[in-house]
């Protein structure tokens, strides 16, 4: 909002500026010279009856061609021999611009000492009774003409003022139909302005006789300035004061009469000016008096540019400082700009018509070329930046297949679209500051064609490949191994993969970006210009002292090496290693093993201290069960109790996913001195094997009391049996 308040207040001014200053100064004449040059001595109709008789003549025609050509060869001859002129110095430049504006400046101080001439040339037109004729006539005529062309546009706007009324009382709330009203309007508006031309040129030729075409050139200035001015005026009126304009663009009243008012001054300063710098020269006025009303009308417009920058110092700067949004670097910035940006238009005005006023070559039209170009540079990056950033915010979205097949596939996309979406703006921004430099005549882009320059530009496309190839590298590496760890079958269902494939994957990966680390950053340094040869060196150096130092280390790395490959362990798995390390593995590193065991103690386990490996869990497990009871217990009884208890497991819907075989009965196992030691087993999924366990003890120890088998205890309490009857 507050950058179109900028845009609303400024560019509207600025782009009248630029549209009327230079059509109206390509529509002035062209001041006198300043001495008339020697007229060339007239050629003779013999010479000329000679030249073309040599022409008709083939003999002579050749021999004339051939002349011509040796002097062409011998001149060529004298420049070849000539050295070449060395390249003016930049400060050889600077000097010649430095002695061209002070030229022009005393230039402009002579035509203002020559001012009072004009009084002199006013006495001898009001002395002279033919001159006063001539003026008479003249503005009789041109009073016939502007009259006429007044009341034609008074009849037309008479026509139009019902239907100017009515359109001037609309007002819609859609900008289309508020942009066609205000069309509308200033067509309304521009009619009896044109008619007014139209009248104006078809009295012109009839008051106008062939002989007076000094006043023909006066009236057409006068009539075109009137035309002009009042179009412009025109238009400004329907995008500032009319009801369709207050609707489309939110500026409180008072702002868009101020702006009228300036629009108008800037206008008849503008057209006016130049219309009597071009009336007095076609009325023959001295040309240093025309020289001084175009300066002077191009002095006035810069001191009322200057003005209007002043009056709206303080607006502007609160528009440029905003809302404390963005970072610290961005608000500095603007805070900046908000300070000085009133010098720099200065600045700009100073130099867009003193270019002008000074006459320096080309000035004018330079200033101005380069300005459009610099308004079309911003435009055009900001339009790009803001296209970026509107795709950048829709995000990456996948479609479901992919999504199916790569699950984090838009997630790691959506990661990178900030930082590419910088990356894009910079590389736009870049772009667009050269640009300005070379439509400010800073050859910039010349700059990629030295040495310097395409070193250094070959070293950013370079660096930026292999970022962008080893980006591409990790993406396709991590998407592959993500999608072969979470892959789906035919049917849609996941796929299971080994512990062992689970484990190895995550290690390779971080392997692979190592890698992809270590080499994109020598290379990154190479092309910066380092030598990386002393670097690898030392690499290769403290890569030997590590392994002669760091046996341990080398050991752990090694071991672990082969025991993942050999598939011995993995994540999620119960193991025993011995010295008391014992439980689930938690993670793997390059070398140690990180253990969970039953009380929650974490174990770190280096692979050096790993002998022995017992996994407790890999692919099925077993419940092992001896049981102990009396000797007076039937042995076949208890082998039957037992089985209906694993029977009755296997039947539970809560533990039949768990059990893969039926209960195995190994029979008595040995004979304690308390008990008799039965041994069963019960195979399990891996990890359940505790869970089955402890209820397979439970329903055990009830089946025993439901059909009294007693297993042993410490202590005991024994029951004489009663004396059998006789």
């Amino acid at each position: 909002m507050i950058l179109r308040r900028l845009v609303a207040r400024l560019g509207l001014i600025a782009c009248l500026l630029l549209a009327l200053v230079p059509a109206a100064m390509a529509a002035a004449p062209a001041p006198a010279a300043a001495a008339p040059q020697a007229a060339p001595a007239p050629v003779s109709a013999d010479e000329l009856q000679r030249l073309v008789d040599t022409l008709q003549n083939d003999q002579q025609r050749s021999q004339l061609v051939a002349q011509l050509q040796a002097l062409i060869a011998a001149q060529r001859g004298i420049e070849a021999q000539q050295p070449p002129a060395a390249p003016a110095g930049w400060l050889d430049t600077l000097s010649a611009n430095v002695d061209a504006i002070s030229a022009e400046i005393l230039a402009a101080a002579a035509v203002v000492l020559d001012a009072p001439s004009l009084i002199n040339w006013l006495e001898g037109q009001a002395s002279d009774s033919h001159a006063r004729a001539r003026w008479l006539a003249i503005g009789l005529r041109l009073g016939i003409i502007l009259g006429a062309a007044i009341i034609g546009e008074w009849l037309v706007r008479l026509l139009l003022r019902r239907p100017r009324a009515r359109l001037a009382a609309r007002s819609s709330d859609a900008r289309l139909a508020q942009l066609v009203l205000m069309l509308a309007l200033f067509v309304v508006e521009a009619l009896p302005v044109i008619a007014f031309a139209i009248v104006a040129y078809t009295v012109l030729p009839l008051v106008q006789p062939r002989s007076w075409a000094t006043s023909a050139q006066v009236a057409d200035v006068v009539i075109q300035a009137s035309l002009t001015a009042r179009l412009i005026l025109a238009a400004a009126n329907v995008a500032l004061l009319s009801a369709p304009a207050t609707a489309l663009y939110p500026l409180g009243e008072e702002t868009r009469n101020y702006l009228y008012i300036w629009v108008r001054r800037f206008t008849n300063w503008s057209v006016y000016g130049l219309a009597l710098a071009g009336v007095t020269w076609w009325l023959g006025i001295p040309g240093a008096i025309y020289a001084l009303l175009l300066r002077g009308t191009m002095l006035v417009l810069g001191i009322l540019s200057v003005i209007f920058v002043l009056q709206n110092r303080v607006a502007v700067a609160e528009m440029l400082r905003g809302k404390h949004d963005g970072g610290h670097g961005w608000r500095l910035l603007r805070h900046r700009l908000a300070d000085t940006w009133h010098v720099l238009a200065i600045l700009y005005i100073a130099g867009t018509f003193g270019s002008y006023v000074l006459r320096i070559d080309a000035g004018f039209g330079y200033v101005f070329r380069a300005t459009i170009l610099s308004l079309v540079v911003i435009l055009a990056a900001g339009i790009i930046v803001r296209a970026v950033r509107r795709l950048s915010e829709r995000g990456f979205a996948v479609g479901e297949d992919l999504k199916r097949r790569f699950p984090t596939l838009e997630h790691r996309a959506n990661r990178y679209l900030p930082m590419l979406t910088v990356a894009a703006s910079v590389i736009v921004y870049f772009f667009a500051a050269l640009a300005l430099l070379q439509a400010w005549g800073i050859d910039t882009f010349s700059w990629f064609g030295t040495d310097t320059g395409r070193r250094i530009s070959g070293a950013a496309v370079s660096i930026a490949t292999v970022l962008l190839v080893a980006l591409l590298i990790w993406e396709i590496f991590g998407s592959a191994i993500e999608r072969y760890l979470n892959g789906v079958g035919v049917d849609g269902s996941r796929v299971a993969r080994s512990a062992r494939t689970r484990t190895l994957l995550p290690l390779l990966r971080t392997t692979v970006l190592i890698i992809l680390l270590t080499t994109v950053g020598l290379i990154v340094l190479s092309e910066l210009g380092v030598n990386i040869a002393p670097l690898l060196a030392g690499a290769g150096i403290a890569g030997i002292a590590v392994g002669f130092g760091s046996q341990a280390l080398v050991k752990d790395v090694i071991t672990g090496l082969f025991i993942l490959l050999e598939d011995t362990l993995a994540v999620g798995e119960m193991i025993d290693v011995g010295n008391n390390h014992a439980g689930i593995v938690e993670a793997i590193s390059v070398r140690t093993i990180r253990l969970r065991d039953l009380s929650g103690t974490l174990h770190t386990v280096p692979f050096s201290d790993v002998s022995t490996v017992r996994n407790l869990t890999r692919d099925y497990s077993y419940f092992v069960a001896d049981v102990g009871v009396l000797y007076r217990e039937d042995p076949d009884r208890v082998i039957a109790v037992l089985r209906d208890v694993g029977d009755s497991l296997r039947r539970d819907p809560d533990w039949a996913p768990s059990i893969v075989e039926p209960l195995e009965i190994f029979g008595v196992e040995r004979f304690s001195d308390t008990a008799v030691v039965i041994r069963a087993r019960l195979k399990t999924v891996p990890m359940r094997q505790f869970a089955i366990g402890r209820e397979f003890n439970r329903r055990m120890k009830k089946a025993f009391d439901a059909n009294g088998i007693e297993m042993p205890a410490g202590n005991q309490t024994r029951y004489l049996d009663p004396p059998k009857a006789s």
